[in-house]
């Protein structure tokens, strides 16, 4: 390569006036330059010239990146026109690397570059010049810029912005079809030569792929390219500057090329017949097989629907997609019967969803397949003739009437007997019976529309082989009316007439209800009762509308002569058979005002204008009853836990149950009791109180005469209790006293029926029949021994 050099003048202004020289500083060169380059400064005479300021004008330094040499490369040199070779002056350097990068010598001028320099680092160095003396060290030129520019060479190779290239295109792209653009930038000098300009070439890639030599476009190269045959494509491509030339320098990068899928592929059946069996018991909805089409291509475009076309299981069985395994599910629709039909053909076919116009031309995007379905025959539970019965029965059927009848049959070749019955949990009160051998359904209870209109029951039917096998049905009884009811009025009427009424009033609007049904519409008639219609202070008129009205039929009424009228209004029905009943109206007679406004009645008022009503009276009444009970339970509860005993004892007869089933020692026992206590009243002793009380007031006992000793014992008692009557000290609760003993000397001497054995002679009893009937089983008895003495 040819390299030119230039070489400028410097001139130089003094400060004033001087002579001006212009020196050639070099020549231009080809290659590199064989002279040195000096830079001359040069002045001008101050008697010459006349100027305020003076300055260098400088020329560029041109020198080469890269150099290799092994002394330190020569740049140019500076001279000044004052320099008279003497040494007096001094060379001074400034500025973009002046002392480490450029050197100067002071005493002649020249500049070198002490290291490799590269123009990608810096291209341009600015630097500044200036001569002094050097004795004075004053300046004898002003400082002054000049250029040092860096040469390019081409030191780079071309670099991609990209280590690694993605890109992706549809597959069976047309040839030329853009791909991706790749870039690569060189670092050296654009401007100067050719070491900047890169070229792109593909070394990796053919046939497939080509790449634009300038701007580094990648096209498709190749028609048709199948994803399905092969989907990455892996290219290198090559970047070298000098233009492509022998001994550029080159740098390369891979681009990864995907091919994107279309819908180039029609869906395919691996097989053109498919078996499937299905049980008939198979329920509606149930899954009966899968068939699966492939499709080459992926995505959506290899998304498919099935659909079932022709057959004659068209209306029997059904087809779906699964959207995760892009199979079809063939399901049953209705319920199969292996008696009635066990084999089914259907064609299904499989379509793409998404289909591309521009691949038309492949074929069809479908596919068919044949599927054979064979039903097999299960054991199945019998089956109604219908899916429900609706029977109706009339409420007054006597017991064991047929209602209706159900059917069931086993579906099955075999034909098994079917049993019936109803299931209990529907007929909780067992109102009907079912035949079990004909499915006649029959009453076993009275019926009553007005208590329940509909029965619902369910009739089970069951194989008698195999009672598992059984079917349920449900059966809706409808009980029809008859007029079995008679009407009654539609409320409890009691109503009141006034003392000054006149007659013909109405008194009150009487309406009745029919629990019964009538399909054209109640129609009641009102008469009084026959036993009231002639003596009635009353009338009745019947409206004809299902009312009627009670009017008066004298002029005054007087409460303290009849305070109450109880009217009898017999109520009749239209229907068949008729119906009536007899209702009864009160009639309270009530004092009124001039205007009818009702004041009082006899009994109670019907009305209380003023005052309080029945019930609260009732109530006020009742909580002064429980104020009065609580008062003296409450002073009787004081009371006696004042008496409370003071010693409690194991002994007290209140408190334990004391057996009386000891005979005792009759007469000669003195020990139990001691009679002569009771006779002898000076025997108690004065000072001794009651223990088993607390004391309130102390009574002195009274004194009573001592009983004689031929007193009867029967007086004894009856004194004793008639003093204790009327003692105020005696005990306030219930006590027992034992009075057995007879006494000496009895008239009645022993009843004991143990010492009557011992007596020798034979004794009466008839006298116990005179003692009622409470000693009538004593009488038969000794009556009895009597007679057998006797015979």
């Amino acid at each position: 390569m040819m390299r030119t050099y230039h070489c400028f003048w410097l001139l130089f202004w003094a400060g004033q006036p001087h002579q001006s020289f212009l020196t050639p500083l070099s020549k231009r060169t080809s290659g590199f330059p064989e002279k040195e380059k000096v830079l001359i400064l040069s002045g001008n005479s101050r008697r010459d010239l006349h100027r305020s300021k003076r300055s260098w004008m400088w020329n560029q330094f041109f020198l080469l990146e890269e150099y290799t040499g092994t002394d330190y490369q020569y740049v140019g040199k500076l001279h000044s026109d004052q320099d008279k070779g003497d040494g007096s002056l001094k060379y001074i350097l400034s500025g973009d690397g002046a002392g480490d990068l450029f050197i100067i010598n002071e005493n002649t001028g020249d500049i070198q570059a002490t290291k490799r320099l590269d123009r990608e680092e810096k291209p341009v160095y600015i630097l500044r010049a200036q001569a002094i003396n050097r004795r004075t060290g004053r300046p004898v030129e002003p400082e002054s810029e000049f250029i040092i520019k860096i040469h390019d060479i081409n030191d780079n190779e071309p670099m991609f912005t990209k280590d690694v290239y993605n890109a992706s295109i549809p597959e069976m792209s047309d040839v030329g079809t853009f791909v991706v653009q790749v870039t690569a930038t060189d670092a050296d000098d654009p401007t100067y030569g050719n070491s900047a300009k890169v070229v792109y070439s593909i070394l990796q890639g053919q046939p497939y792929f080509s790449v634009e030599s300038e701007t580094g476009i990648i096209k498709t190269a190749l028609l048709n390219m199948d994803r399905e045959n092969r989907e990455q494509y892996q290219v290198v491509i090559q970047a070298k500057d000098m233009g492509g030339q022998m001994g550029g320098l080159s740098g390369t990068t891979t681009v990864n090329i995907t091919l994107t899928d279309v819908n180039d592929n029609p869906p395919r059946f691996p097989q053109s017949t498919y078996q499937f069996r299905a049980p008939e018991s198979t329920p509606p909805d149930s899954p009966v097989g899968r068939i699966k089409a492939n499709d080459a291509d992926v995505g959506e475009n290899a998304e498919i629907e099935y659909s079932i076309t022709e057959g004659d299981g068209y209306d029997m069985f059904g087809i779906t997609t699964d959207k995760d395994t892009q199979e079809g599910i063939i399901t049953v629709k209705k319920a199969l019967d292996f008696e009635n039909k066990n084999l089914y053909i259907l064609k299904v076919e499989a379509t793409n969803t998404h289909v591309d116009p521009r691949f038309l031309y492949l074929g069809p995007f479908k596919d068919s397949a044949t599927v054979r379905i064979q039903v097999e025959d299960v054991d199945e539970p019998p089956v109604f003739s219908r899916p429900a019965y609706i029977m109706e029965v009339k409420e007054d059927v006597p017991i064991n009437s047929v209602i209706g009848t159900v059917t069931a049959q086993d579906p099955d070749a075999a034909k098994n007997p079917v049993k019936y019955s109803v299931d209990r949990h529907t007929d909780m009160d067992r109102v009907f019976n079912i035949n079990s051998g004909n499915g006649s359904i029959f009453t076993s209870k009275p019926l009553d529309r007005e208590t329940l209109l509909w029965h619902n029951i369910t009739v089970i039917a069951a194989e008698i082989n195999n009672p598992k096998q059984s079917s349920r049905v449900p059966v809706f009884i409808k009980v029809l009316d008859v007029n079995d009811n008679a009407p009654e009025f539609a409320m409890f009427y009691e109503t009141f007439v006034c003392e000054n009424a006149k007659a013909e009033q109405l008194i009150q609007t009487l309406s009745a209800v029919d629990k019964d049904d009538s399909y054209s519409g109640h129609q009641f008639s009102f008469s009084l009762a026959p036993e009231a219609a002639g003596s009635s202070n009353f009338t009745l008129q019947d409206n004809r509308d299902n009312t009627a009205g009670i009017f008066t039929r004298k002029t005054r009424y007087n409460r303290h002569e009849m305070s109450t009228y109880f009217l009898p209004v017999v109520i009749s029905d239209n229907d068949y058979p008729i119906q009536s009943s007899t209702e009864t109206v009160t009639i309270r007679v009530c004092a009124c005002d001039h205007r009818g406004k009702l004041l009082s009645c006899n009994a109670e008022a019907l009305i209380h204008p003023t005052g309080l009503s029945t019930g609260a009276l009732i109530a006020i009444l009742l909580c002064i009853i429980i104020l009065l009970v609580t008062v003296v339970l409450f002073a009787a509860l004081r009371r006696q836990r004042k008496k409370e005993p003071l010693i409690i004892s194991k002994e007290d007869i209140r408190d334990n149950i004391v057996s009386y089933n000891d005979e005792g020692g009759g007469e000669e026992d003195t020990q139990a009791f001691d009679i002569g206590t009771l006779r002898n009243p000076e025997a108690i002793d004065d000072n001794k109180l009651r223990r088993d009380i607390v004391p309130e007031t102390l009574f002195m006992p009274r004194r009573t005469a001592a009983a004689r000793d031929n007193t009867d014992v029967r007086d004894f008692i009856n004194q004793r209790l008639k003093e204790n009557d009327t003692d105020p000290t005696a005990p306030p609760y219930d006590s027992l006293a034992t009075y057995a003993y007879e006494g000496n000397g009895s008239v009645a001497e022993s009843l004991s029926s143990l010492e009557s054995v011992t007596t020798d002679g034979d004794q009466d009893y008839d006298y116990l029949s005179d003692w009622g009937p409470r000693f009538k089983k004593l009488a038969d008895m000794y009556g009895a021994m009597d007679s057998d003495k006797d015979s």
